[in-house]
């Protein structure tokens, strides 16, 4: 399993809950992919109440991301190959 600590990303919102950071997603952006638990982006699996929603802005992904022991976050990500896969499922 990847690690996220190893890739390079900005904290959006730190601090909140799973459903803050669904609707933070929701809310201020427009591209929007929504997928389940346990999908897998940037070699990590996701955790989270489906639908788990993914935005991509213009070559970043924003995907809430749950850390556990240290709570939820909204984190901004290249995207790179990512981008292409989300928008084909």
């Amino acid at each position: 399993m990847g690690c996220i600590d190893e890739l390079e990303y900005e904290i959006m919102l730190s601090n909140c809950s799973f459903r803050e950071c669904a609707e933070f997603i929701k809310n201020n952006f427009k591209e929007i992919y929504y997928v389940n638990p346990g999908h897998k982006i940037f070699d990590t699996y996701l955790i989270g109440v489906p639908p788990i929603p993914i935005a991509v802005d213009g070559d970043k992904i924003i995907m809430p991301y749950v850390k556990p022991c240290h709570g939820s976050f909204v984190l901004r990500l290249p995207g790179g190959n990512e981008i292409e896969a989300l928008r084909k499922k």
